[in-house]
C-alpha cells in the first residue's frame, strides 16, 4: 500500500474503517481473552473450599479497603473530570474552532479517556484482590510440604490474574483510541481529527496522573508505618496479623502496584498511538501503521501467555531455583515479542515501510536492554544491592549514602540507550521513527504488563498466607518465592514504563511542534512565523528560560510526592502507637506470639484495622491535589502567558530532567528493597545490619513506588496537556495575547494558597502535638513510642 495524501485511501464512506477496524477487533479479541480468564478464575478454590475461612475474610478486608479507596478518589475525580471537560469546551468553541465542532468533540474525546482510564483501574483492582487468596490457595495445595505442584500453580494462578489486569488495559485502551478516531473523526481531515484525538489522551492522562500519585501515597505511608513502628520498634514480621497497618499496607499493594502501574501504561500505550498517528498525518501509510501494529501485539502477547509455565517445585520454596521461575516468564514475553517482530515485518513490508520496521526493532532492543540494566541495579544476585547490604555493618546512615550512589550511577546505562534509540530511529524516519519506536516497545503490553501486575498478586498472597496462623509456614516460602520473582519484575517494569515514557513524551513533544508551528518544506526559504520568530534555538533566552523552568518541575513534583508519604505516613504511625497503647490486651498477644506461643481464636486480640485503611485513604486523596494541579497549570499558563516557544523549551527540560530522576528514585528504592531482602535471605533480618537496611528500604519505599513512578506520568501529561492546547497557540509570537495565560498563572497561585490555608501545603509535624520542646502529659508521652521490647536476646540495639 503506497504512501498518500488523500483521505480517501483510508477511509470508506468516509469513516476510517480501514484504519481502525484491525484495533477494534484486536481490542475485542482481548476483552474476551480477559473474560475467559475472570470466568476460569472465578472457579477456582478459595479458603472456605479447604477449611480455611479465615483468608477469605482477610482477602474481603483487603478488597473492601481498596473499594473505598477508589470510591473516595473517583468521587473527587468525577468533578475534577466535569470542571475540566466544560472549561475545554468553551474554550476550543469560542477561541479555536475550525471546524464548528472542534468543541464538542474535544469534550467527548476528554471525557471518554478519563473514563476508560478509570475503568482499567477499577477492574484490575477488584481482579486483584481475587486472585490474592486464590494464589495462597494454590500454595497451599494438599497441605504438604513436599507438594510437587503448589508452586507452579500459584505462579499459574498470580499470572492468570496479573494477565486480566494486562489486556484489560490493552483491550479498553486500543478500542477506546480506535472507536474515538472512528466517531470524532467522521466529517474532519486528518489533521483536524487527530487535533481533536488528544483531547482523548489528556483525560487518561490526568486520571494516571492522580490515580499514581494517590496510590503511591497511600502504599508508601501504610508501608512505611507498618515498618517503622510495627518490624523496628514492636519487633514482629512484616505482615503480623496484630500490626494495625497490616491490612491497608496489603490494599496499597494493590492500590500502587495495580491500578497505579496500570493507569500509567494505559496512558503511554494511547499517548504513542496517537503522537505516532499525529505525526503520520500526510501520509495514509504511516496514520494506518500504529494501530496495525499495537493489533498485531495484542494477539501477539495472548499467544505469549500461553508460554507461561514452570516445573520448579522446591518443595517447600527455599530450595527453588528462581532462575527457573523467572524463565517462566521470560519465555512468554521472548515468543509475545519474535511473533511480534514477524507480525511488524509483514505489516511493514505490505506498506511500503520498511524504515519504520527498523525503528520498532530498536524499540524492542532498547526496552529489553533497559529492563536487563534495571535487574543489574536492583537484584540482590549483582553487585550494586549487595554492596548497600555490606554498608548496613556501619549502620543506617552509609545505607542510604550508598543507595544513593547506587541510583545515581545507575542513570548511566539506561540514558546510554535510550539516546542511542532516539539517535538511530531519528536517522531512519525522523521524528515519526522515535514514535513508532515507542508504539513497538509497548505493542507486546498485554503480557509486560501481566508479569508487573503479577508481583502485588503474589505479595498480597503472602502477606494472607502470613496473617492466618492455620497456614503452615513453609506455605510462606512458597509465596515468598513467588513475591520474590514479583520484585524483579516489578523493578525491570519500572525501568520499562520510563523507557517507553521517554520515548511517548518525545513523540508527544514533536507532535506539539508540528501542531504548534507551521513550517515551509524548503528550510531554505522558510517564511514560517517560527522562523521570523526566531526558531528555536537553545541560546535563545525565551526557550532556555522554559528549559530550565521546565527542569525545576520534576524535582518539585518529587519533592511534592515525598513529603506527602512522610506526612501520610506520620498519621499511621500515631495510629498505630495508639493501638498498640490503647487497645487492650493486642501488646500482651504480640508479646506471647513473638515468644512463639499458639493464641487461641478466643484469647486471640486483633487490632482496629479500618482505622488505618480509612486514614491511608483520606490522607492519600487529600494529598494528591497539589502536584496533579501544578502539572495540568505549568503548561497552560506558561503557553499562554510567554509562548509555544517558551513550552518548547519547558518540555524539553521537563522530560530531560524527568527521565534522570525517575530511573535515579525507581533503582535506588529497588536497591535499598532487595538490599533488606538479601538480608533475609542471609538470616540476618533482625540484627543491626538487617535493621539498617530496613531503614534505607523504609527511605527507599516513597523513591521507587510514589514519587519515581509518578514522574512518567507527569511528563507525559504535560506533554499531553502541551499537544491539546497546540491549535489555541498555533504560531503565536512570544507574550502574544498574554493576558490569557494570567487565568491560569492565577489559578496556580489562588491554588496554592488554598492549599497552605488548609494545611495540605505546609512545613508543620503532623506530630507535632506529640513532640518538641514543650512537656508533655503522660498520655502524649505514651503516643511517642511504645516502649515495648519483645524481640530476642541481641536484636534489640539499632
Amino acid at each position: 500500500m503506497g504512501s498518500s495524501t488523500d483521505d480517501d485511501v483510508m477511509t470508506i464512506d468516509g469513516v476510517r474503517l480501514v484504519m481502525v477496524l484491525p484495533g477494534i477487533v484486536a481490542a475485542l479479541l482481548a476483552l474476551l481473552f480477559v473474560l475467559v480468564n475472570m470466568t476460569q478464575l472465578s472457579k477456582l478454590k478459595t479458603g472456605k473450599d479447604i477449611g480455611k475461612p479465615k483468608l477469605d475474610q482477610l482477602s474481603k478486608q483487603i478488597k473492601d479497603g481498596a473499594r473505598a479507596f477508589l470510591m473516595a478518589e473517583y468521587y473527587y475525580l468525577a468533578w475534577f473530570v466535569a470542571f475540566l471537560s466544560v472549561v475545554l469546551l468553551v474554550i476550543f468553541s469560542l477561541q479555536y474552532d475550525a471546524t464548528g465542532s472542534q468543541g464538542v468533540r474535544t469534550f467527548a474525546g476528554f471525557i471518554v479517556g478519563a473514563a476508560l482510564s478509570a475503568s482499567a483501574g477499577w477492574m484490575g483492582m477488584m481482579v486483584a484482590t481475587d486472585g490474592n487468596v486464590r494464589t495462597t490457595v494454590a500454595c497451599i495445595g494438599t497441605e504438604s510440604e513436599d507438594d510437587p505442584k503448589a508452586l507452579p500453580e500459584g505462579l499459574a494462578v498470580a499470572f492468570k490474574t496479573g494477565s486480566i489486569m494486562g489486556f484489560t488495559v490493552v483491550g479498553l485502551g486500543l478500542f477506546g483510541v480506535s472507536s474515538m478516531v472512528l466517531i470524532l473523526g467522521m466529517g474532519y481531515s486528518d489533521t483536524h481529527t487527530m487535533q481533536v484525538m488528544s483531547g482523548f489522551g489528556f483525560g487518561a492522562s490526568a486520571i494516571a496522573l492522580f490515580a499514581r500519585v494517590a496510590g503511591g501515597i497511600y502504599t508508601k505511608a501504610a508501608d512505611v508505618g507498618a515498618d517503622l513502628v510495627g518490624k523496628l520498634e514492636a519487633g514482629i514480621d512484616e505482615d503480623d496479623p496484630h500490626n494495625p497497618a497490616v491490612i491497608a499496607d496489603n490494599v496499597g499493594d494493590n492500590v500502587g502496584d495495580v491500578a497505579g502501574m496500570g493507569a500509567d501504561l494505559f496512558e503511554s500505550y494511547v499517548g504513542s498511538i496517537i503522537a505516532a498517528a499525529t505525526l503520520g498525518v500526510g501520509s495514509a501509510d504511516k496514520m494506518l501503521l500504529p494501530f496495525f501494529l499495537s493489533a498485531a501485539g495484542v494477539v501477539c502477547a495472548m499467544l505469549g501467555c500461553f508460554a507461561v509455565s514452570t516445573n520448579e517445585t522446591g518443595k517447600s520454596g527455599k530450595n527453588t531455583n528462581m532462575a527457573g521461575l523467572m524463565w517462566a516468564l521470560e519465555k512468554g514475553m521472548y515468543l509475545a515479542g519474535f511473533l511480534f517482530v514477524g507480525a511488524a515485518a509483514g505489516i511493514c513490508a505490505w506498506l511500503k515501510e520498511m524504515k519504520s520496521f527498523g525503528c520498532v526493532i530498536i524499540g524492542l532492543v532498547a526496552g529489553m536492554m533497559i529492563g536487563k540494566v534495571t535487574e543489574y541495579f536492583t537484584s540482590f544476585d549483582f553487585a550494586p544491592v549487595r554492596s548497600i547490604t555490606d554498608r548496613g555493618k556501619t549502620g543506617a546512615a552509609t545505607v542510604v549514602i550508598q543507595g544513593l550512589g547506587v541510583g545515581m550511577l545507575s542513570c548511566v546505562p539506561p540514558t546510554v540507550i535510550i539516546v542511542a534509540a532516539i539517535l538511530a530511529c531519528a536517522a531512519l524516519e525522523g521524528d515519526y521513527g522515535v514514535a513508532i519506536a515507542a508504539v513497538g516497545m509497548l505493542a507486546t503490553l498485554g503480557i509486560t504488563l501481566a508479569t508487573d501486575a503479577y508481583g502485588p498478586v503474589a505479595d498480597n498472597a503472602g502477606g494472607l498466607a502470613e496473617m492466618d496462623p492455620s497456614v503452615p509456614s513453609y506455605v510462606r516460602d512458597r509465596t515468598d518465592c513467588l513475591d520474590a520473582l514479583g520484585n524483579t519484575t516489578a523493578a525491570t517494569g519500572k525501568g520499562f514504563a520510563i523507557g517507553s515514557a521517554v520515548l511517548t513524551s518525545l513523540s508527544l513533544l514533536a507532535a506539539f511542534k508540528a501542531q504548534a508551528f507551521s513550517s515551509d518544506i524548503d528550510k531554505s526559504t522558510d517564511t514560517s512565523a517560527l522562523y521570523a520568530m526566531g526558531g528555536l534555538d537553545i541560546g535563545d533566552p525565551v526557550i532556555l528560560s522554559g528549559v530550565i523552568f521546565g527542569a525545576m518541575l520534576p524535582y518539585m513534583f518529587a519533592a511534592l510526592t515525598m513529603i506527602s508519604v512522610g506526612k501520610a505516613a506520620a498519621e499511621i504511625i500515631q495510629e498505630v502507637r495508639r493501638q498498640f497503647a490503647e487497645v487492650d490486651g493486642l501488646l500482651n498477644v504480640i508479646k506471647r506470639a513473638t515468644a512463639g506461643e499458639t493464641i487461641s481464636e478466643e484469647e486471640d486480640v486483633l487490632p482496629e484495622s479500618d482505622r488505618c485503611v480509612k486514614i491511608s485513604t483520606e490522607s492519600s486523596v487529600r494529598e494528591m491535589i497539589a502536584p496533579g494541579a501544578y502539572a495540568i497549570l505549568a503548561p497552560l499558563f506558561v503557553g499562554f502567558l510567554v509562548g509555544p516557544r517558551c513550552l518548547m523549551g519547558m518540555l524539553s527540560g521537563a522530560i530531560s530532567s524527568g527521565c534522570m530522576v525517575a530511573i535515579m528514585m525507581s533503582n535506588a528504592g529497588g536497591a535499598w528493597d532487595n538490599s533488606k531482602k538479601y538480608c533475609e535471605a542471609l538470616g540476618i533480618k533482625k540484627t543491626d545490619q538487617g535493621k539498617a537496611c530496613i531503614v534505607g528500604d523504609t527511605v527507599g519505599d516513597p523513591f521507587k513506588d510514589t514519587s519515581g513512578p509518578s514522574l512518567n506520568i507527569l511528563i507525559k501529561l504535560m506533554s499531553m496537556v502541551s499537544l491539546t492546547i497546540a491549535p489555541l497557540l498555533r504560531d503565536n509570537e512570544d507574550w502574544y495575547r498574554s493576558y490569557l495565560g494570567v487565568v491560569p498563572l492565577a489559578l496556580f497561585i489562588i491554588c496554592s494558597a488554598v492549599l497552605v490555608m488548609k494545611g495540605i501545603l505546609t512545613w508543620k509535624d503532623p506530630l507535632g502535638d506529640l513532640g518538641g520542646s514543650d512537656a508533655k502529659t503522660p498520655e502524649e508521652e505514651g503516643l511517642k513510642s511504645t516502649d515495648i521490647e519483645i524481640a530476642g536476646p541481641g536484636e534489640k540495639d539499632l
